[in-house]
């Protein structure tokens, strides 16, 4: 599937208008709460199969914030509110809570950023409801290591998933994969709000072959 520049600009522009592009700025440090070892084994392959795609390294600590990367599982937002510490972690979190419970959101992600613009963490928090708990774990954990590894809009992935089916095995599209590793391309800023760089994204995608 050809990725024409204006797609790749979509995939950045929020709701509101505003282009925002930013990745890790810093070695992942991941931390998964809520589920047991064979689910976690799961999370830690899609992990590692994104990092050897963006060839973006992982870390056991970050020296920082010890993890950067945190996925809860949980069955109610009402148990973040139970969780030592997380307030200081999401601002805002009873406000935030009650929003979501609103909602009746199945999942949220919250981003920090240094101070070039670049992701420095990341918190995925997903409320195991029907529909999440029908989704083959592969599937949940690439999707949301997927999401989580750049600053998509909050509208990129309404109408089409980054995943697609191969045979019997969920794979990541081979366009979103291809901007993926143009996106960690070093000669590339970590961060940028300037549609421009949506051009640049494409030039990448076409040097290194992938459309």
């Amino acid at each position: 599937m050809k990725m024409e520049p204006e797609q790749i600009e979509a995939l950045f522009t929020r709701a509101d208008g505003q282009f925002l592009f930013a990745r890790w700025g810093r070695p992942i440090a991941p931390v998964v709460f809520g589920v047991q070892e064979e689910t976690l084994e799961v999370v830690k392959g899609a992990l590692e199969a994104v990092a050897a795609l963006a060839c973006h390294k992982m870390a056991e600590t970050d020296m920082e914030l010890g993890s950067n990367l945190m996925v809860f599982f949980f069955s109610e937002w009402e148990e973040l509110l139970e969780v030592p510490g997380m307030d200081r972690l999401v601002p805002d979190l009873g406000p935030l809570v009650t929003k979501l419970v609103a909602a009746e959101a199945n999942q949220y992600r919250f981003f920090r950023f240094d101070e070039t613009g670049a992701i420095k963490a990341c918190f995925v928090f997903l409320r195991m409801d029907e529909h999440l708990s029908a989704v083959p774990a592969q599937t949940l954990a690439l999707s949301q290591i997927v999401q989580s590894y750049l600053l998509w809009s909050d509208t990129a992935f309404r109408d089409a998933s980054p995943l697609a089916v191969s045979g019997d095995t969920t794979i990541l599209r081979p366009d979103i994969a291809g901007l993926i590793r143009a996106a960690y391309d070093p000669v590339l800023p970590s961060a940028a709000q300037d549609t421009s760089h949506a051009l640049r994204l494409y030039a990448r995608m076409q040097k290194g072959g992938v459309q």
